[in-house]
């Protein structure tokens, strides 16, 4: 079944090349278009706020910016786990600001051809909301689930990011 999110995603990239950086949580695999990557940092210093949701653990100052500090394994409901040395910060645009996502660890960046994404399954058992996977991605052995991070928040939560920040 083809949803309209996939109707675009698939128009979108057609048959091009893309880029993705591909990270892990929890033992599986996750791709964001490269694009929308700033930078890759280790873990820093977070400082909490108060009154902001769970899966929100602080902020952090990145060369005299504040950027809110979003952990995706509470965002997507898996478990928490300490971080270690492989722990990252993905710096990243979201519609139009820019958010870190602590990852277990980020993997490689890969090659692809739109033409590779293939559509969500209808029914995602992993606790990541519909609304923000933008494909999978079935590459020799491994399954790639492509995030689409601006469907990920409701209009709110932007909001509360950009007060936050």
């Amino acid at each position: 079944m083809e949803t309209a999110l996939t109707k675009v995603k698939s128009e979108e990239y057609g048959g091009e090349l893309i880029q993705l950086v591909s990270f892990n949580l929890e033992k599986e695999e996750y791709g964001i278009n490269v694009l929308m990557v700033r930078e890759i940092i280790r873990m820093l210093n977070i400082t909490r706020v108060p009154n902001t949701p769970h899966y929100v653990e602080g902020v952090i100052n990145l060369r005299g910016k504040v950027i809110p500090i979003i952990n995706l394994r509470k965002k997507f409901d898996l478990m928490d786990a300490e971080y270690d040395k492989r722990t990252r910060i993905m710096v990243m645009e979201v519609v139009g600001e820019l958010m870190g996502f602590i990852v277990d660890e980020v993997s490689e960046v890969i090659r692809i051809s739109g033409k590779e994404i293939q559509p969500p399954p209808p029914v995602v058992s992993s606790g990541i909301e519909q609304e923000c996977m933008a494909g999978v991605i079935n590459q020799a052995e491994r399954l790639l689930v492509l995030l689409d991070l601006e469907k990920m928040f409701s209009a709110d939560e932007r909001r509360l990011f950009s007060n936050v920040a």
